[in-house]
């Protein structure tokens, strides 16, 4: 249902961890990629240029997620630079940082929402409007990063954190039964505990290590594994499958 064409997708915030994972797995299959960042541009252009040294295309694209004036940036320049849209894949996110739920602060709220739940569905609208054949598109795939905090809860670190990832499940559901028919896919990927970044930045790099005994496999993932799930997601691969929840966390 993809529009020959058409082979560009759009990664929000992919300067690292599992966005940037999942764009150069995409760009070895094929895909063109607009690496989005919010703040992240020596990394995102490291990315890009790292695909286009291997033949593929790409192109750094700041743009907080957070804005809708620079969704709708994003999303022009990404057509312009690279070509028709086919894929988006909804990566960037916060956390809201670690508190109980009687400590979370309505500012800290406000962020996490805007940017994990707001803009994702904003940069669905706009991908729809491109890719629906009831807008004249051809087709395409929307991978939304969830995760398995949205069923667990994460009770006495980011209550707050969760219950986002929980919005962004039944918006992925939704989504998919409103434009199924139009040619176009939505699921999402619901990881783990996965080796990226997020602990240290909240203040406490030990996390991973702290957690390891909760997970059936004994180890957290990495994210090129994750990665292998999103794109899995975008491809011809999973042509049958949407309005999934792809849980990627080692039995937890």
């Amino acid at each position: 249902m993809i529009q020959e064409n058409a082979n560009t997708v759009i990664i929000t915030g992919a300067s690292r961890g599992i966005g940037a994972a999942a764009a150069r797995l995409a760009a070895v299959h094929g895909f063109s990629l607009a690496v989005n960042h919010a703040t992240g541009a020596l990394e995102a252009e490291t990315i890009a240029r790292g695909i286009r040294e291997q033949g593929g295309k790409a192109a750094a694209i700041q743009a907080d997620i957070a804005c809708e004036a620079d969704i709708l940036r994003l999303f022009s320049e990404a057509e312009r630079e690279l070509g028709p849209i086919c894929g988006l894949v909804n990566n960037a996110g916060v956390t809201g940082g670690f508190a109980r739920v009687d400590a979370v602060t309505a500012q800290a709220l406000e962020r996490l929402f805007a940017v994990n739940v707001t803009g994702a569905i904003l940069c669905a609208r706009e991908a729809v409007k491109r890719m629906s054949t009831r807008h004249g598109g051809k087709g395409g795939a929307i991978v939304n990063l969830s995760s398995l905090a949205a069923r667990t809860g994460s009770a006495g670190e980011w209550v707050h954190y969760a219950a986002s990832k929980g919005a962004i499940d039944t918006f992925t559901i939704g989504l998919a039964r409103e434009v199924a028919a139009e040619g176009i896919r939505v699921n999402a990927v619901a990881p783990g505990l996965v080796e990226t970044g997020i602990h240290a930045a909240n203040g406490e790099p030990g996390r991973l290590e702290r957690l390891k005994g909760t997970i059936p496999m004994g180890r957290p993932g990495k994210p090129e594994e994750i990665a292998e799930a999103v794109v899995w997601l975008l491809s011809p691969a999973s042509s049958y499958v949407t309005g999934s929840i792809l849980e990627v966390g080692g039995g937890r």
